[in-house]
């Protein structure tokens, strides 16, 4: 390729798997909160790469120790450890409920490892018998056939052959249907503190009290998926934070890195034990590079003022878009945590999210969904009151686009 050539949107559809359908604009560049793609429009950046840019486009304490450590060391495999690696799990140990920690690359890879951890940990405490995984409808784990499997939602697991057997699935935040399948067979409880993918729907505290209990009865494992939840996202550190309960095992991924991919899976010190070397493993966990980043973010968003300026920001959000909808009566319900904020659509606009999103792309701001119904924000921590308040006046024009179309 010659330095002349002008990389276009139609390369995805020649030269990329066709998994996605990405927008029609080819971003180049952020800053915080904002973007610019090749024709150098702005786009104010209310998605946040996904929950992912929790710290927004380019921090610059982030882009320093990338470029610090990149001059160190990159890679060293697993048969090494190193020293960002060790910081970075001795910081998030001690601030939860952890003992110890394995680093991966993805979400989908954290609950793999979680969901084998807790199959291996109930096979040689209590036999082959303990291996019932129960998770919940509309459920999201990731994209590996196991995770798929135990994810909720069967349009992503469909098709490809038979899937791995012992999971069941129940209606979240249904007290009487977990009584009712919870028993000493069950190795594990898999849960979203709020479901992100599922639509934004926050679980009852009572509930998440009453899954611990149930867990805690029979002996099973409870595994919190806050892959999209954690650090920061809800107001806390992690999510369960809030809740009065405590996970045996956790998964997060998304904002560790800032952007740079990398997951974690914790747990405690007693369970960890079966994970001898050997049983599991990765060839780029615990990477250097991402584990100097993700400590630079873990230190940023481990902060009491920055999750307090989340829970902030959530005000933010709750009373513009109660203006927006007191106008257009498009929402029935704005619901979620902190900056994972779900705007439920009445039945009027019933499974038109991808339009908000696709408008939203017209006005220069950047939206997502969480099922057909539920148009999602997860924009970046540290959103400041100028970039809200231009991307909420791009929402606007974007809401009235689609009620008006």
């Amino acid at each position: 390729m010659t330095e002349q050539t002008q990389v276009t949107r139609g390369w995805f559809d020649e030269v990329i798997v066709p998994t996605y359908s990405p927008a029609a604009f080819v971003p180049v560049r952020g800053l915080a909160s904002r973007l610019w793609d090749q024709q150098d429009r702005e786009y104010i950046d209310l998605a946040g790469g996904i929950a992912v840019n929790a710290l927004g486009h380019c921090h610059p304490a982030l882009v320093k120790t990338l470029t610090e450590q990149g001059q160190r060391l990159w890679h060293v495999s697993n048969w090494m450890t190193n020293e960002p690696t060790l910081r970075l799990a001795r910081k998030m140990v001690d601030a939860t409920f952890a003992d110890r920690v394995f680093f991966c690359n993805s979400g989908a890879e954290a609950n793999e490892a979680a969901f084998k951890l807790a199959r291996r940990y109930s096979k040689e405490k209590f036999g082959e018998e303990k291996s019932q995984i129960i998770a919940f409808l509309q459920g999201f784990h990731g994209r590996t056939f196991f995770t798929v499997s135990v994810g909720g939602q069967s349009h992503y697991s469909d098709g490809f052959g038979p899937r791995p057997g012992a999971i069941q699935h129940i209606p979240y935040n249904d007290t009487e249907a977990l009584k009712a399948l919870i028993s000493d067979k069950t190795c594990a409880v898999v849960m979203e503190p709020l479901q992100g993918e599922g639509g934004v729907l926050p679980a009852d505290k009572a509930f998440a009290q009453t899954v611990r209990e149930l867990c805690n009865q029979h002996n099973a494992l409870l595994i919190f998926d806050e892959v999209q939840t954690g650090m920061g996202r809800t107001g806390s550190l992690f999510a369960y934070m809030q809740l009065g309960v405590e996970p045996d095992i956790l998964t997060t991924a998304k904002a560790l890195g800032g952007g740079f991919p990398i997951a974690a899976m914790l747990t405690r010190d007693a369970i960890a034990q079966v994970f001898q070397p050997g049983v599991h493993g990765t060839t780029f966990g615990g990477n250097p590079l991402a584990c100097a980043v993700a400590e630079t973010a873990f230190d940023l968003i481990n902060d009491p003022a920055m999750l307090a300026g989340v829970k902030e920001r959530e005000g933010w959000f709750r009373a513009e878009l109660e203006k927006i909808n007191a106008q257009f009566h498009c929402f029935s319900e704005v619901r979620g945590q902190g900056l994972l904020i779900g705007a439920v659509l009445t039945e009027a606009f019933a499974g038109k999210a991808k339009a908000f999103v696709d408008a939203g792309i017209e006005q220069g701001v950047l939206v997502l969904v969480a099922g057909p119904n539920v148009v999602r924000f997860a924009p970046a921590l540290n959103l400041t009151a100028e970039e809200f308040a231009e991307g909420m006046r791009r929402f606007a024009l974007t809401v009235a686009q689609v009620v008006n179309a």
